[in-house]
Parts: structure tokens; C-alpha cells; sequence
């Protein structure tokens, strides 16, 4: 009699684990393909080594390409600085593999020096002759990455709030996006993931944005809603656990850049600090443009759109007279 008591509650229980994965599941995919319908696909596809890369371009001239930062994708740059830079410029920016609309290759690891590879290769195949490359946060460490692995393929760099160190305290605030087995990061990103992201984002953009608010368009016209997709969730955690296996590597090989490099940095950043990630780069880079503005947060190129512009031509305006 016991037996079969215990083997009810086993099976009920079973049952009830089943119908809550299932319903999350279920929203997690409502959740998906709202995204997509607010947010579609709106540039060209290029395969890259079995990356199927999405990005946008506007103008004709000198080329920068925008690199993203984490969790991101091409609406940050596109949104916000696309338009502002007049005539002479080819602007160009991807979604980093598995974020945005772009897809990961089956077996790519999605560490931080395959990332800059490619988009070295993103290069080559756009015909591009050196481009400034611009990244943003993450962005700046694969920036940094192809300037130190690839200086060849590039003019200089123009780094925004960049990830430059690897810190004991560095996945604070990121511990729930730090997944190391790929298994376990598949399942929440088809489960629990999404619904617990769209339950806290307002919490979590307030964070990224302070102290700036947040922007009223952000979700459709910052792209934001791309974030809230199993594909997505899966490319963040994995860039994530990439920045402990790779940074350190990388941060060994700053003094060895030498084309023309710039950071602009705010002091009020709250996700990445500007005296761990900003100002000790002034010792590491010969000649480097370091501009650091008073009370600005992790996304300048959102609260001073401005200033961000007239901070990248100033280094493409070094970078592309070194070119010629």
C-alpha cells in the first residue's frame, strides 16, 4: 500500500514538473515570436565559415564598422548613430554571432578570438579596405582582440565604454547569464530563461541605462526585444563564460597595439568602471585618445549621440591618414 502511495506522488509529481515546463515552453516562445514581430530582420545576410551574419550599412566612403556589446545587437548603433555623420563615411554594423538575426556556426565556440576572426573575415568579405572599427562594452574586447590578433585588417579602433579587464568581481551582476555547460544553457534558454528576463527587465535596463533613464523607444526602436529570444539568451551566456577563458589572454597583448586607438568613457558607467576599464589603458596604448565625460553611463551612444560622433570621426580621422 505504501508503495503504491509513494509511486502516485512520484508520478504526480513528475506530471506537474512536465505541465511547468511545458507552459514555460510555451511562453518562452510567445514571448520569441512577439520579438520578432516588433522587431523583423531589416538588413543583408553574408556567411561567414557557417556564420550566417546580419547587418546594415548606410553611406558611401571611408568605412567603420560597429561592433556590439553584450546581450546587444545592431539597433545600438544603428538607432542612435546611423544619420549623424554626413558625407565620407561607409557605416556598417552586425549582429555578433547568435545575437540579433545572426546565427552562430554548429560548432563554433563563440570564444573571444574566434569572435574578432570573424570579424576579420566579416571584412574580407565586405571588400573593406582597413575600417575603423567601433565596439561598445563587450564589443571593445573583440575590438581589442582583432587589433592585437589581426592589426593588418584594420586602420584603429574607437572603443565605447569597453570591457578591458578581467576582474575576481567582473561576473557580478551576470552570475545567471554564467552557464558553463552548453547542455544546461540550451534548456534554460528554451524554459525559464525568457520569461524570467522580460519579468525583470525594466530592473535590469535601468542598471545598464544608469544614471541616464532609459530610453521611451528602446524595446522596438533599441532593438531591445531581440534580447528576449532562446537564441539570443544562449549567444549572452556564452559570451559571457568566453570573457573568463579569454580576456586575461588578450590583456597581455595591449602594449603591442600601435594603429590609432580611442576610448570614450563615462564616469557615472555602473556595469563597467571606467577606473578599471578606462584609465589604466592610458599606460597600456601609445597614444591613445581617452576622453572621459562626467556623469555618463554604460550607453553614451544613447545619451550624448552627439559627442559619440564627433568622438569616432575624431579617431577616424587619425586612423584613415595613417591608411593614406
Amino acid at each position: 500500500m505504501l508503495i503504491w502511495v509513494v509511486s502516485w506522488l512520484v508520478a504526480g509529481l513528475l506530471v506537474a514538473v512536465a505541465i511547468v515546463v511545458l507552459a514555460l515552453m510555451v511562453a518562452t516562445w510567445r514571448i520569441a515570436a512577439k520579438a520578432e514581430r516588433l522587431v523583423p530582420a531589416c538588413g543583408k545576410f553574408v556567411e561567414i565559415d557557417g556564420n550566417r551574419i546580419h547587418y546594415v550599412e548606410e553611406g558611401d566612403g571611408r568605412p567603420i564598422v560597429f561592433v556590439h556589446g553584450l546581450g546587444a545587437q545592431l539597433h545600438h548603433f544603428r538607432h542612435t548613430l546611423f544619420g549623424r555623420f554626413g558625407a565620407g563615411y561607409r557605416l556598417i554594423a552586425l549582429d555578433r554571432p547568435g545575437s540579433g538575426y545572426s546565427v552562430r556556426a554548429s560548432g563554433a565556440t563563440g570564444r573571444l578570438p574566434e569572435q574578432a576572426d570573424i570579424v576579420r573575415r566579416f571584412i574580407e568579405e565586405l571588400r573593406l579596405e582597413r575600417p575603423l572599427v567601433v565596439g561598445h562594452s563587450l564589443g571593445g574586447a573583440i575590438a581589442l582582440a582583432l587589433a592585437t590578433g589581426h592589426p593588418t585588417a584594420i586602420s584603429g579602433i574607437a572603443l565605447l565604454s569597453p570591457l578591458t579587464h578581467l576582474e575576481a568581481t567582473g561576473r557580478q551582476g551576470f552570475d545567471l547569464l554564467y552557464v558553463p555547460s552548453r547542455l544546461l544553457r540550451r534548456a534554460l534558454a528554451h524554459t525559464v530563461a525568457i520569461p524570467v528576463s522580460l519579468r525583470y527587465a525594466q530592473p535590469t535596463l535601468r542598471f545598464i541605462f544608469a544614471p541616464q533613464a532609459v530610453p521611451a523607444d528602446y524595446m522596438i526602436g533599441g532593438g531591445g526585444w531581440l534580447g528576449l529570444r532562446p537564441s539570443h539568451y544562449f549567444a549572452t551566456s556564452t559570451d559571457v563564460v568566453a570573457v573568463e577563458r579569454d580576456l586575461d589572454q588578450i590583456e597581455k597583448r595591449y602594449r603591442d597595439i600601435a594603429i590609432p586607438a580611442g576610448i570614450l568613457f563615462g564616469t557615472g558607467d555602473r556595469v563597467i568602471a571606467e577606473a578599471v576599464h578606462g584609465e589604466p589603458m592610458l599606460d597600456k596604448i601609445g597614444g591613445l585618445d581617452f576622453e572621459r565625460v562626467e556623469g555618463l553611463g554604460h550607453m553614451p551612444q544613447f545619451a550624448d549621440p552627439e559627442r559619440v560622433v564627433g568622438f569616432i570621426q575624431r579617431i577616424a580621422e587619425r586612423a584613415f591618414a595613417k591608411v593614406d
